[in-house]
């Protein structure tokens, strides 16, 4: 479903885009995406609404039948980008699994602060962008995703979150669709 509408307490949830995952070959241009992301952070602060900014640290446990990275990251892998300019009032989360909520405070930090809509960005898009878009949509948080702020390593993968899975479980639009809508809530 197109994007209608943003309540009055939405937050931003910014996914993994930190130095070793920003570095990988992505499905469209890393730097657009980066940039898209940017303007929405800057809106929300704006707003005074919510920043979240996720790393991830680990993988989740358990058998797959793909190979993965194990054991120790490189150095600085889990920085966020400096791009982000990370703000004493943004919520940092690190975490261990795909999604955000997963063995974090994310969950009960959004509901302290009485948020119940997110808009969800960053990398990748069928991994920790789904992750936790569905997690928030289960939680029952209403769910935005501004599509042309996150990207995947996959296109076909990228292609299929998108038009296959968001749209069961949230509203999707552009970066300039949720400004617009957080500028005229204001």
């Amino acid at each position: 479903m197109p994007l209608t509408t943003l309540d009055k307490h939405t937050a931003l949830i910014v996914i993994d885009l930190q130095k070793g995952i920003v570095g990988l070959p992505t499905a469209h241009p890393i730097d657009d995406v980066i940039g898209n992301a940017c303007r929405l952070i800057e809106a929300f602060r704006r707003h005074d609404l919510p920043v979240v900014l996720v790393n991830v640290t680990g993988v989740s446990p358990g058998r797959v039948e793909q190979s993965r990275l194990r054991g120790e990251f490189p150095a600085g892998w889990a920085d966020l980008i400096p791009q982000l300019n990370p703000q004493p009032q943004d919520h940092l989360v690190t975490k261990q699994t795909r999604g955000a909520f997963t063995g974090t405070d994310l969950d009960a930090y959004l509901k302290q602060r009485g948020v119940t809509q997110v808009v969800v960005v960053g990398v990748a898009t069928s991994s920790g962008v789904e992750s936790t878009a569905r997690h928030a949509y289960e939680n029952g948080f209403n769910v935005t995703l501004a599509v042309d702020a996150m990207t995947d390593m996959s296109l076909d993968q990228h292609t299929h979150s998108i038009t296959q899975i968001f749209p069961r479980i949230a509203e999707t639009g552009t970066t300039q669709d949720v400004i617009d809508r957080l500028e005229r809530s204001a």
